[in-house]
């Protein structure tokens, strides 16, 4: 799975289109980069621009933009609402998928050195990435802004991360810069049957991390010793909530920040919210996204709201986001598109092969086109053998007491659901990695340098059309045992189990024949022979299992 990371740079520029277009296409000129929203503001001053991609593309594309903005943006004539202390105000980089918090910090320094040294911007680091802990809070390293910014440089304490550290008329029109590592925020409203705003902000001061003011027994404010308002604590952290009244929907939201949707998700959120609400005699009437959300908060919502109704959550990924939506009225003021809203489906949906029709896909298969091929059958083999395990534990589940454990196949199905999936994408990497070696062959060889880049490209295509069908036959280890008890589960379904233990067998065996195939392209011996000791030991581990549970099911069913 490749690495995803988004990038949302806030430009001090919000009002000159042709001065967002040059950035915007700066940035989206980086390959490997998807824009995916551009939000300009004409009061603040400011523009608001996601992108996502891989790491290294990510970098790239940051860069553009900040070099684009230093080149075209003069903030010693800049003025607007927002806070800024500089063309490129702020560049957080935020893990999406396959990538840690601590690697998008490595990104943000690694930026931060290129952007000082290059460019002669001053960076200062903050968030996650800051260097000292005074640095955390974006508001800190902002404050006094870009007019500030002279006496901030001269200040021992306020030396940049990288960058220079005077005043010159450079940066005096660069302003400086700040880059930094977060969790993905969520932009969320809640809406409201009321029109009553103190009781939507009452309901937001009790959910949110800031809290609410402490009152006496009587109602009146409490004051500590020294005459000062208290605060206390709201009940999530890493959650920013206000409550408001919007004369475009004559109601009032409840408009939060989930600033770590890890530590607070939003359906946890909700649902206190519908509590509070209750209590206030208010009605929680549906909710409003704002932007984008990871498809990991729309999939464990869904889970959740399942599992409350005592149903299996582990169905797939469509019917989890679409459970998540009702769950949530996210259709009550607009439409919601999962595809627009989820991240993760802005940038990849299913692939070629995947996204066929039954029918298109075996055509295809019978034709004379090269791919797709044996390794894609092992992998779509590989994603039946997983689906059959989650439908028979979907099957065993809430049975009754002739299946007392069936809340034991909760785990199985979700398991199952994210094999699948992963098989699936598996479905057209194997023919990409096809594709890719006859690329390698078609590169021209003329040369001596020529035929050494050919060499090299044909091997690294090799050594990836090996490693695809290996992932799929050690992940067969795994769907076996799915195999294994979902035999134990729905006695009605045994031969479903059974058939899921005879296509595992299928998939590894098919994908050991590609895994063989390939490695006779490597020139590495070396690695040939570790590739091929793993997928000796893996093949030989299903085809055990297999052939003892399709033993199994035949003496059950046959007996």
């Amino acid at each position: 799975m490749t690495p995803l990371v988004e990038c949302v740079p806030n430009f001090s520029e919000g009002r000159d289109p042709a001065v967002i277009q040059a950035i915007t296409d700066a940035i989206a000129a980086v390959d490997g980069v998807s824009l995916l929203d551009v939000d300009p503001g004409r009061a603040t001053h400011r523009t608001v621009v996601t992108f996502v991609g891989a790491p290294d593309a990510v970098v790239d594309g940051a860069f553009a933009g900040i070099a684009k903005a230093a080149e075209l943006i003069d903030m010693s004539q800049h003025s607007g609402e927002h806070a800024r202390i500089g063309a490129t105000d702020v560049v957080p980089f935020v893990p999406v998928r396959g990538i840690t918090m601590a690697e998008c910090v490595a990104l943000a320094h690694r930026l931060g050195e290129r952007v000082g040294r290059e460019l002669g911007i001053p960076v200062y680091h903050y968030e996650e990435a800051a260097t000292r802990p005074e640095r955390c809070n974006l508001a800190v390293v902002r404050a006094g802004e870009v007019e500030g910014l002279q006496a901030k440089l001269a200040d021992p304490e306020w030396v940049p991360d990288h960058g220079p550290a005077e005043f010159s008329p450079q940066v005096a029109r660069s302003g400086a810069t700040v880059i930094g590592a977060r969790p993905f925020l969520i932009a969320f409203n809640v809406n409201l049957n009321t029109k009553n705003t103190n009781r939507a902000m009452k309901i937001a001061a009790i959910v949110r991390e800031k809290g609410i003011y402490r009152r006496n027994p009587d109602g009146s404010m409490y004051t500590d010793p020294d005459g000062n308002k208290v605060r206390d604590p709201g009940e999530f952290t890493h959650v920013k909530a206000i409550g408001w009244y919007l004369d475009e929907y004559d109601r009032c939201q409840i408009s939060i920040n989930f600033t770590d949707y890890r530590v607070s998700p939003p359906h946890v959120v909700v649902d206190r919210i519908r509590e509070v609400a209750a209590a206030e005699g208010v009605v929680v009437t549906g909710c409003e996204l704002v932007g984008l959300i990871p498809l990991d908060a729309m999939v464990q919502a869904g889970r959740h709201y399942l599992t409350r109704q005592r149903m299996n959550p582990g169905v797939c990924q469509s019917e989890l986001i679409e459970v998540t939506a009702r769950s949530w009225g996210l259709r009550e003021l607009g439409d919601f598109d999962p595809d627009q809203a989820i991240i993760e489906r802005r940038i990849a949906q299913d692939g070629p092969l995947v996204a066929m029709t039954g029918r298109d896909f075996v055509d295809t298969l019978a034709s004379d086109a090269p791919a797709p091929g044996g390794g894609s059958v092992a992998a779509l083999c590989g994603a039946m053998s997983a689906g059959l395990s989650a439908m028979v534990a979907q099957l065993s589940t809430g049975k009754g007491p002739k299946q007392p454990g069936s809340g034991t196949f909760y785990p199985l199905a979700v398991q199952a659901q994210g094999l699948k999936d992963a098989y699936l994408a598996d479905v057209d990497a194997d023919t990409a990695a096809f594709s890719q070696i006859m690329a390698a062959f078609g590169l021209p060889k003329g040369t001596r340098d020529e035929k050494i880049a050919r060499r090299q490209a044909v091997q690294a295509a090799t050594r990836l059309a090996t490693e695809v069908p290996l992932r799929v036959l050690e992940r067969t280890v795994e769907v076996i045992a799915l195999a294994e008890a979902a035999a134990t589960g729905n006695p009605n379904a045994r031969s479903d189990a059974g058939v899921a233990g005879l296509v595992a067998q299928a998939c590894a065996e098919g994908a050991w024949y590609n895994v063989c195939i390939n490695l006779k392209g490597l020139r590495d011996a070396q690695v040939s022979a570790a590739y091929r000791a793993r997928a000796d030991a893996a093949l030989a581990q299903v085809s055990e299992r297999s052939a003892a549970l399709a033993a199994r099911v035949r003496a059950e069913l046959g007996g």
